[in-house]
Formats: structure tokens, C-alpha cells, sequence
């Protein structure tokens, strides 16, 4: 069987920031969520914020904070994402450890 099974109801929200002009960033890695995903995740909200916001949260908990770790490669939060929709499921080469 594909798809999302009746009861995986996982969303991921990314809330950037608008006075930052951070839209391209946030859709970036709204696609490659979107992408790896497409059977876990039943949906994918872009926010718009202010303040220098960039926040990604997977069910209501935030997973990923800019002020406090920086701008996210995609694979990092692949894993950070995988871990709360997915466990134990491989990412390829997106868990390899980096250099």
C-alpha cells in the first residue's frame, strides 16, 4: 500500500521572515521537505513573519529556530523532520554524517 496511512496526520509549518525577504529560503526547503515526504507529511504551511523569524515546526513543535541555530541546511532538518514522521527510516545519503 502507498500514501499516508488514515492515521499519519503529520504538518510542517515554516515561518520566515517578510522584512527579511526570506520567502525563496522558506520555499526552498518547503520543496525539499515536500519532496522527500510526500507520503508522511498532509500538509506544508509557509508563514510569513517579521523579525528575522525563520522557525520550523513539525505538529505544532518547533524543530528548528534560527536565532538559536542558525540558518538549517535541508539535511538537517530532514533528519530533524524524519525522526518525528518517519523513525527509523533512511534518508540515503542525507544521513551520512558530514565532514
Amino acid at each position: 500500500m502507498t500514501g499516508t496511512p488514515a492515521d499519519a496526520v503529520h504538518r510542517v509549518q515554516i515561518e520566515y521572515c517578510t522584512q527579511c525577504r526570506w520567502l525563496p529560503r522558506a520555499a526552498w526547503l518547503a520543496q525539499e521537505l515536500l519532496t522527500t515526504f510526500e507520503a508522511e507529511l498532509t500538509e506544508l504551511a509557509l508563514k510569513p513573519g517579521r523579525g528575522g523569524v525563520f522557525v520550523v515546526r513539525v505538529d505544532d513543535e518547533v524543530v528548528w529556530d534560527r536565532r538559536e541555530q542558525g540558518f538549517p541546511e535541508p539535511t538537517a532538518v530532514k533528519r530533524l523532520v524524519r525522526d518525528r514522521v518517519a523513525p527509523g527510516r533512511s534518508l540515503g545519503h542525507s544521513d551520512r554524517p558530514g565532514p
